[in-house]
Formats: C-alpha cells, sequence, structure tokens
C-alpha cells in the first residue's frame, strides 16, 4: 500500500502540471504514454521490444497521437490515414519476410493495438486542447465511476459482474459507479458547462461512465487472454499504463464520437 501511494503522489505532481498547462508537452508525454502502452502490449505477446515490428508499431501509436495542426505541412487531412496504412502494409510484408515467425494474427493483434491506444491518447489531447474543463469533465467520469465502483462493491457487492475476467467487480458496485459519477457530474456540468445543453449532457455522462467500465473489463480480459496480473511494472503498486488508462482510452474516443470533444 505504501508503493502504490508513493507512485500516486509521485505521477499526480508530473501529471497535473501537464494537464494543467496542455499544448505540446501533454502532447510528447501522450506520446511517451503511448509508446509504453503499445510496449506493453508487445511484451504480453512475447515479442521483443526492439525489433521491427515493434518499431513500427510505436511509429503507428505516435502517427495517430500527433494533433492535426503538428501535421500541417501534410498536403491532405488524410494523409495520416495514408501513412498509418503504409505502416499497416510493412506488418503484412513482414509476416513474409519472416516466414511464419511473425503471424498474420500478430499483424492483425499490433493494428488493433495501434489504433486503441493512439486514438486513446489523442482524443484525450484533443480533450485538453478543447479546454481544461472538458478534459477533466472525462476523467472525473473515469476516477469516481473506478472509485465509486469499488467502495460500493466492498460494502453491498454480492453479484458477479463478469468472474472469469474480473472476479472482484459486482453489479452492484457497477451501477453504483455509475450512479455516482453522474450525480457528481451532475453538479460538475450545473457550474461548468461542458459540450452541450445539461440533460443531454447527463444522460451522455452516464453512458460514457458505462463505456469506461468496458473499457476496464476490455483490459482484463486482455490480461487473462494472455495470462498476466498487471499489463506492465512501469508504475510499482499500479502495474503498467494500461492498467492506469485503460477507461480512459475507451472514454475518449466516445466522447469525440459523441460530440463533445
Amino acid at each position: 500500500m505504501k508503493t502504490r501511494i508513493i507512485t500516486a503522489v509521485i505521477g499526480l505532481a508530473i501529471f497535473i502540471p501537464l494537464i494543467v498547462y496542455g499544448h505540446w508537452p501533454l502532447t510528447i508525454a501522450a506520446i511517451a504514454l503511448g509508446v509504453v502502452a503499445m510496449s506493453e502490449i508487445l511484451a504480453m505477446k512475447r515479442m521483443f521490444l526492439i525489433s521491427f515490428e515493434a518499431v513500427v508499431s510505436y511509429l503507428g501509436v505516435a502517427l495517430l497521437i500527433l494533433p492535426d495542426s503538428w501535421l500541417d505541412f501534410l498536403p491532405s487531412a488524410t494523409t495520416r490515414w495514408f501513412a498509418f496504412y503504409f505502416l499497416v502494409i510493412l506488418l503484412l510484408l513482414h509476416t513474409v519476410i519472416r516466414k511464419q515467425r511473425f503471424t498474420f494474427d500478430d499483424a492483425g493483434v499490433l493494428t488493433l493495438a495501434m489504433l486503441y491506444i493512439g486514438l486513446g491518447f489523442r482524443y484525450f489531447v484533443e480533450a485538453r486542447a478543447v479546454n481544461f474543463e472538458t478534459l477533466l469533465y472525462g476523467m472525473l467520469i473515469v476516477w469516481i465511476t473506478d472509485s465509486g465502483a469499488y467502495l460500493i462493491g466492498r460494502k453491498i457487492g454480492k453479484n458477479k459482474l463478469a468472474p472469469k475476467i474480473s472476479p472482484n467487480k459486482t453489479w452492484e458496485g457497477s451501477v453504483g459507479g455509475t450512479i455516482s459519477a453522474t450525480i457528481i457530474l451532475a453538479i460538475y456540468l450545473h457550474f461548468i458547462p461542458v459540450g452541450g445543453s445539461f440533460i443531454p449532457m447527463i444522460c451522455l455522462t452516464l453512458v460514457l461512465s458505462i463505456l469506461g467500465q468496458f473499457g476496464d473489463l476490455i483490459e482484463s480480459s486482455l490480461k487473462r487472454f494472455y495470462g498476466v496480473k498487471d499489463s506492465g511494472k512501469i508504475l510499482p503498486g499500479h502495474g503498467g499504463i494500461l492498467d492506469r488508462f485503460d477507461s480512459m482510452l475507451i472514454v475518449m474516443p466516445m466522447m469525440h464520437l459523441l460530440g463533445i470533444i
């Protein structure tokens, strides 16, 4: 517990100034976090962290995270996606060169991971580009849902939510976490308007809280599949980057799709 608290304090001391200031330091930090998260996927698949497929994956993640303003030199907005497609083609060609030691399945997993991680951190940066209040709104949904689910689940949780994936989660905790987030964010939105009008935003908050829990379960399912307890060890007492940002990697892109970002 002591290690966990120390890591949290140090992490917040670094993280809070970055999200308050925003701009290029936050973008650089997001790219670094994305690359580390990608390395955790590679490690779970028992791939070398310094290899052709690893470098291509890191480039793909960074390419997706970069803000549009940093890519003004490109001829069109679609060029980013052509470049990403080129990286995917490189992975597919690698399946031929490596002669089944790097397979089509491997290329598929890395492509999906690049999208999952890259777009998650991209819209984290985009939320801050809108304003600090919008980013804080998304972060509060994740934090309050997670904390509420944990506290309420410990107190009254009896019915398992997904026992084969995450045995400690309960339906009572899940519902309690979403209700907690919706109520507290309603107060937040009353004083700090974000996105659209008040009532629709309350409804979207409820949806995002549920989706954030799916993000947690997705990462738990990933770890179960690869037989690991934590996605990494970079954060002592907390695990890896994917362990800490699993819900946000779903919530932030969904905020974009729902028109909040």
